[in-house]
């Protein structure tokens, strides 16, 4: 593992050993604990090199906060990143990522700076730290722009941070995926924070009232309560019982926009700000209301789609059959005529195109599927379309239109998804994720009989194995949402298994989750 602390040394770093691989980015302001630890083996399951920056940031903090007591154990943050399998730490001053600009004597701090949309910092913590959020909106354009990550993680507990952060990637058109991790509690309910060091043990014992209030909001919102004043009043209600704690804030508001809710409708983040002694601690609940998402994931010729239509046909939910949308625009790009590799002109007629669904009340294939007007279902099945749907798939620009699509269709939830990056990039938030997978003998012999039925010809089950090993390799290594099981998906090997049985155990497994 590489130490540097200056932005020279990063960039020579990255100049040599990225060379195509995928970069995640963890920053930090160093120490780190559980909460961050996860966020880092996160990272390090899905890209190739892992950074970590560690800045005590000097342009979130008001003159009468705690910049100069906030924890700083680089050493000990050392040693932490090394075991977890950290390539390499970024750990400057504030002069090298600043320059003399924070160092100015007259007129205050002479230095460029991100302004978010006044809406989203005038609510939560943005109501007694002013020029916090512009802080950190400074901070992690300075550390995207130098490490220049496919991915970058952050904890949900700082939520109004993430939505700031994300509206920031959108806003400036940033090439980063933003990667929202959950939050991280010791036993008693407590969220991880660098701050809990601080309390003392008579603290540490009163602080989870935090969690448990918030969980009284949650409990009464799924029995129905919607009216956002009487929640807020429901946790303030529970933090009476503690009395030395001095309670900053508890706020409603909207998840993304963060624009305070009078009444949940959808989705609404219930969050709070308190203070025991001088220490100052945050957490948030997420109320959601949207029927379950269950997302499966698996590679090629796994019967992710056959499944997945049987199960959502018994829960009786939406099939979101997202294969068969890349199809549709492969086949859209076949029937233009384009050069594959002309992503310029593949992203323009992808970004004008309009993908329709619906359920195939025939059997068949689960969906019927138009493209601009023209149903293409069975047209999409062809042996062209399969041998060249992962290359175009793959391709950022056609990923980045469909899962807008896909995304918008999940925000009712409700729906049975598959994919081969469902669970881990298309709905990380799914309530049950399933990972199909067979051996690749057992694929081949499904593939070639549906080749059989679709009469598209007899290829042999030897060059059926080596096309899947081939598609296997590309979809596990293609540079964006590559095929990864994610770390929370139930695995299920169907050798030997009918689809009826399988769909039993995933129905099983979605009654097992609503119960709890």
């Amino acid at each position: 593992m590489r130490l540097f602390t200056t932005t020279a040394g990063l960039r020579c770093y990255l100049e040599r050993y990225r060379q195509g691989k995928e970069v995640g980015l963890v920053p930090t302001m160093g120490a780190l604990h559980v909460g961050h630890l996860s966020l880092i083996e996160r990272a390090r399951r899905e890209n190739a090199i892992v950074i970590v920056s560690i800045f005590v940031n000097p342009l979130q903090f008001a003159p009468t906060e705690d910049f100069q007591q906030y924890p700083r154990q680089l050493e000990q943050d050392r040693q932490l990143c090394e075991q977890a399998g950290v390539d390499a730490i970024f750990a400057p001053t504030a002069a090298e990522l600043y320059g003399n600009g924070l160092l100015a004597s007259e007129g205050g701090t002479q230095f460029t700076q991100v302004v978010p949309p006044p809406a989203a910092i005038s609510v939560l913590c943005g109501r007694s730290r002013p020029t916090h959020f512009q802080g950190v909106a400074t901070v992690v354009t300075k550390l995207l722009n130098l490490v220049q990550p496919e991915r970058a993680y952050f904890g949900q507990k700082d939520a109004q941070q993430l939505a700031i952060i994300q509206r920031l990637v959108s806003d400036l058109n940033l090439p980063v995926a933003i990667v929202p991790c959950p939050i991280v509690r010791e036993a008693s309910g407590l969220a991880y924070s660098s701050r809990n060091q601080y309390l003392t043990q008579s603290q540490k014992a009163q602080a989870p009232i935090l969690y448990r209030s918030l969980q009284q909001a949650q409990t009464a919102f799924q029995a129905g309560e919607r009216d956002g004043q009487t929640l807020i009043d429901t946790v303030k209600l529970e933090l009476t019982s503690i009395s030395d704690i001095n309670v900053e804030y508890v706020e409603l508001v909207h998840p993304v926009t963060l624009t305070p809710l009078d009444r949940v409708t959808e989705r609404g983040l219930l969050a709070i700000a308190a203070r025991f002694g001088s220490t100052r601690l945050i957490d948030n609940i997420l109320l959601q209301h949207r029927q379950p998402i269950v997302a499966i994931d698996g590679p090629a010729g796994a019967g992710k789609s056959t499944v997945t239509r049987h199960v959502a046909k018994a829960l009786g939910l939406m099939h979101l059959d997202t294969g068969a949308m890349y199809r549709a625009v492969t086949w859209r790009v076949l029937k233009e005529g384009l050069d594959l590799k002309d992503e310029p002109a593949i992203a323009e007629l992808v970004s004008q195109s309009q993908i329709y669904l619906t359920a195939d009340d025939l059997g068949g294939f689960g969906v019927r599927v138009w493209i601009d007007g023209e149903e293409v279902t069975e047209e999409i099945r062809s042996l062209e379309v399969t041998a060249r749907v992962s290359a175009i798939a793959a391709l950022p620009a056609v990923r980045q239109e469909l899962v807008k699509q896909q995304q918008r269709l999940g925000c009712q939830g409700g729906l049975v998804a598959e994919g081969r990056d469902i669970g881990t990039h298309v709905f990380p938030d799914a309530e049950l994720k399933i990972f199909l997978t067979a051996s690749i003998q057992e694929r081949a012999r499904r593939r070639q009989q549906d080749l059989k039925h679709l009469k598209q010809g007899d290829v042999s089950l030897e060059q059926l194995e080596q096309d899947l090993q081939n598609r296997d390799l590309y979809d596990s290594n293609r540079a964006v949402a590559p095929l990864r099981k994610a770390a929370d998906a139930i695995e299920i090997q169907t050798d030997g298994l009918t689809v009826a049985e399988v769909t039993k155990q995933i129905v099983s497994l979605y009654h097992e989750k609503l119960s709890l």
